[in-house]
């Protein structure tokens, strides 16, 4: 990663180069979607998105609230109204039956998460292609999760929705020195303008064509990309060891569960998130043991303060409320050690609240 960051700086071309192509045909390559264009992070990924699909004033969008806010807040940034529903218990993504209820005549889009590298459900790929609604699909935790269908096909993350939308933030899976995402299409109607919104809505002319912004990654961010995509199966395959690793350690567990991978998903655990119904103490006994901890999403998108004047703002979902206090995030990145592995195995099996 360095020796390509200092071969671009030298180069003299740090945008619009050859690198941040580069960088895009191998995604689209990777995740089998039919174009993909880096851009500076997630959350303008995901307006851009919309803004491709042509979603604004009068539109309804169908979100879970219980993830990362600029999955709601770029719905708003467009126009466009938001509409919370709840998450399934089992596996932390949208609850297709309650999109169901959720539809009404001005829905247009659904923006589904493959919340913390699970994939969301195949059911709400069915139901927008039933009702004709655009599937954006939030894969900003999700680099190098797969599903497999009833019909035998395998997809990957960026690849089962309309439009995907990636983050290349430290946290992630994968990285690219900084801020950074990756925006990309399996419809051929949106590829060009998927070039032309991170470039301020531009045409080859550049005649302004359409209301975009300048969205474009630097040309050492993408070439750091690349070198990052070439490891990304071997960190997540890393991620996946240390998953059940853990999970093997808590099967019997009296206070603590773990987190549940649907029948023919391939989690990419970008979070091993606990779930116990004594959340402080667990987290209070690995700090003691010098153990790192979070808990994400406490508070629900739509009762947070930005959302104060959304009808939705003091309602009750019951999944989302349940899971912001319960859901206790340990260390799973591909960098652990064997030695760190034990220290976090011998901290769940010594785990008791009383």
């Amino acid at each position: 990663m360095r020796s390509a960051a200092v071969e671009v700086l030298d180069s003299k071309r740090w945008v619009k180069g050859p690198q941040g192509k580069a960088f895009g045909a191998a995604f689209a390559a990777y995740t089998g979607a039919l174009t993909a264009v880096p851009c500076q992070n997630g959350s303008s990924a995901l307006w851009a998105a919309l803004r491709i699909a042509d979603i604004g004033p009068g539109d309804e969008v169908i979100v879970p609230s219980y993830t990362f806010i600029s999955t709601a807040t770029c719905i708003l940034l467009v126009g466009a109204t938001p509409v919370f529903v709840d998450v399934d218990p089992e596996f932390y993504c949208l609850d297709v039956d309650a999109a169901t209820k959720a539809m009404t005549a001005d829905t247009k889009a659904v923006i589904g998460v493959h919340l913390f590298g699970h994939p969301y459900d195949p059911k709400l790929i069915e139901l927008c292609q039933r009702h004709d609604l655009v599937l954006i699909e939030d894969a900003a935790q999700a680099h190098g999760a797969n599903q497999n269908f009833d019909d035998g096909s395998k997809k990957a993350a960026g690849s089962m929705g309309d439009l995907s939308c990636f983050s290349f933030f430290p946290s992630k899976n994968m990285a690219v020195g900084g801020e950074g995402g990756m925006l990309a299409t399996t419809n051929e109607a949106y590829t060009a303008k998927l070039t032309a919104i991170i470039n301020h809505g531009r045409s080859p002319e550049l005649h302004a064509m359409e209301l975009g912004s300048n969205l474009r990654m630097s040309e050492v961010a993408a070439a750091i990309g690349l070198e990052q995509l070439n490891l990304l199966d071997t960190w997540v395959e890393r991620r996946r060891q240390i998953a059940s690793r853990y999970s093997n350690a808590l099967l019997n567990h009296p206070y603590l569960k773990a987190p549940k991978t649907r029948s023919g998903a391939e989690h990419a655990w970008h979070q091993y998130c606990v779930y116990t119904e004594h959340a402080a103490a667990f987290m209070a006994h690995l700090d003691t043991l010098q153990i790192d901890t979070r808990q994400y999403y406490s508070l629900p998108i739509h009762q947070q303060s930005v959302f104060s004047a959304h009808p939705q703002h003091t309602h009750h979902l019951p999944v989302t409320a349940k899971l912001g206090s319960c859901l206790v995030a340990i260390p799973i990145m591909h960098e652990l050690s064997d030695d760190e592995i034990h220290r976090v195995l011998a901290a769940l099996t010594s785990f008791n609240p009383e």
